[in-house]
């Protein structure tokens, strides 16, 4: 590597030999907390180094990891990277089918499988090719008779030469999760990761006493730029959940400095409070200002972010009316903008440049236009190599240099970028007239009555709006006059053919198990028009302006 990037291999070894004794990785396993040091990481990574140097693989080959996030899967990460190899991780919710074709369109010759639901494990065991080399990390309950992680160790030796690593080598193939169609692999260098590394510490400055708490999917590039490469660039520690149910817990024990969460993380601590407390109570206890300041430190307290400085969202848009309830906590919550396809380093909110309802200014050494069709595209040394085995789609993506988004936007006279939808998104009604559904969703989204809202209508005369009601917000006439209230508002501020005709308001939950959300929680369009656009034309044609499915 030069002088001016690090690889998460350099930055790790830098700090294993300040820091050995010193705490690195904190897992909570059954309810108790072990701590792995800088010295035992290292270690460790560097005989499962070893072990993967004697199984003769291929140069450069391709090795998965499918668990969730724990102490393990960062330390088998390092041993990859230390061998020379390319991760492929996998999301540990994933079904059967689907992780199949990642692990054969990967080629993976070797994978590490670890902390899984047992539901999702019983899908996902008997698509696993034979011929694949399994390890199991062995501190999660997995039911299996593959090798076990601590076994390996004992006859491998700590000592370990290290390959030559360049700049434009592989580290990962990252399989988007996807809103629409198959998984395609994102092909990053060491270059990318390291770009984005070294400009998350540029705008967020990091600190050895920083902690961070990983639960959202290492397979995701935001989780695994921020958390794992922003941890071991720190030297700071890194915190793991145990489950969902001890997620409040571990967040507590924690107590993150800097936390990443996606939208709907934010709405569901919000909608956690004003369940407890009415909002009306809220604002008027905000606006006294000595127990307001004790009321906000309290808050923060509850939710375990009160040691927090810096609090990063993206992934999907957020409501303008979340960030501002959280601004009035003492969080400012800042708005990032990238993909997997750009290392998740495209433009940023950030201390002293911050504008709600924008995902902020662009990166260092990042070039960004909007073309004609008003899409985003951007270059940087962030940008991924193609896609992988996908030549033509690649070529589709990326054209001199520029990688075209598919995201809509606009920049203002300030230089902060606006995202006003997904090109793909849009669709025609029957009039013939074209909907961009992002922007209405999120005026919708600003009531804290809904939590997830999805507007459609290809075909239709009008859009509709499909929303999951917040917690605590189940009362019929309530909803039904609110909404009513609402879809008037907010349909005078829109152009005659994207007025909202109706809101639906469903009755099943929109989640990862039943395929309506990506594992980073965002709406995967396809599906919610699969499993109800059956239901558009009866739903349009009901009397009733608010609907209860």
């Amino acid at each position: 590597m030069n002088n001016s990037l690090k690889t998460p291999v350099e930055n790790f070894l830098n700090w294993e030999k300040k820091k050995s004794n010193e705490t690195f990785l904190v897992q909570p396993i059954d309810g108790k907390y072990v701590n792995f040091s800088w010295g035992r990481v290292g270690s460790e990574a560097r005989k499962m180094c070893n072990y993967i140097n004697s199984l003769k693989l291929p140069d450069k080959s391709k090795i998965s990891i499918l668990s969730k996030n724990c102490a393990h899967w960062i330390i088998a990460d390092l041993a990859i990277m230390m061998s020379g190899n390319i991760s492929v991780p996998i999301y540990a919710n994933i079904n059967g089918e689907t992780a199949k074709y990642i692990l054969e369109h990967s080629e993976s010759e070797l994978i590490f499988i670890g902390k899984l639901e047992e539901s999702d494990w019983n899908d996902i065991k008997k698509n696993i090719p034979k011929k694949i080399k399994k390890i199991d990390f062995g501190y999660y309950g997995l039911e299996c008779n593959f090798q076990k992680w601590d076994e390996i160790l004992v006859d491998q030796k700590a000592e370990l030469k290290l390959p030559s690593i360049e700049i434009e080598d592989i580290i990962t193939i990252i399989y988007t999760s996807g809103t629409t169609g198959i998984p395609k692999g994102v092909v990053l260098n060491y270059k990318a990761a390291g770009t984005a590394t070294k400009n998350l510490d540029l705008l967020f400055p990091l600190s050895e006493e920083d902690r961070f708490i990983s639960y959202l999917p290492l397979s995701h590039i935001a989780e695994r730029a921020l958390v794992e490469h922003g941890g071991i660039l720190s030297g700071g520690k890194i915190f793991f959940v145990e489950s969902l149910d001890t997620f409040p817990k571990n967040l507590k024990y924690c107590h993150p400095t800097i936390f990443f969460g996606v939208p709907r993380i934010y709405t569901k601590f919000m909608s956690k409070i004003q369940s407890i407390i009415p909002q009306n109570i809220i604002k008027l206890i905000l606006s006294t200002p000595v127990i307001g300041s004790l009321f906000s430190s309290l808050v923060r307290k509850l939710l375990g972010l009160n040691k927090s400085r810096i609090c990063i969202t993206g992934a999907a848009s957020i409501s303008v009316t979340t960030l501002n309830w959280f601004n009035e906590l003492g969080l400012k919550l800042y708005e990032a903008y990238g993909m997997s396809e750009n290392s998740a380093c495209s433009h940023a909110n950030f201390p002293g440049n911050i504008k709600f309802g924008t995902v902020g200014k662009v990166m260092p050494d990042t070039e960004v236009k909007i073309t004609e069709k008003g899409e985003i595209i951007m270059k940087n040394d962030c940008v991924m190599n193609g896609y992988y085995k996908e030549k033509k789609l690649t070529q589709d993506t990326i054209k001199d240099g520029f990688l075209y988004t598919g995201d809509k936007g606009l920049i203002d006279e300030d230089g902060f970028l606006k995202i006003t939808g997904r090109i793909k998104d849009i669709f025609k009604t029957s009039k013939g007239k074209y909907v961009a559904p992002n922007p209405i969703e999120m005026k919708l989204s600003k009531s804290n009555i809904i939590e997830q809202v999805c507007v459609v209508g290809e075909n239709l005369s009008q859009p509709i709006a499909l929303v999951i009601l917040s917690e605590g917000k189940k009362i019929a006439n309530e909803v039904s006059t609110n909404f009513n209230s609402l879809m008037n508002s907010i349909n005078d501020t829109l152009e005659n053919h994207e007025r909202i005709k109706k809101i639906i308001i469903m009755k099943d939950n929109w989640s990862i198990e039943n395929n309506i959300l990506t594992p980073t929680l965002k709406i995967k369009r396809d599906s919610i028009e699969k499993k109800y656009k059956e239901f558009y034309d009866y739903w349009y044609s009901s009397e009733e302006k608010v609907i209860f499915q």
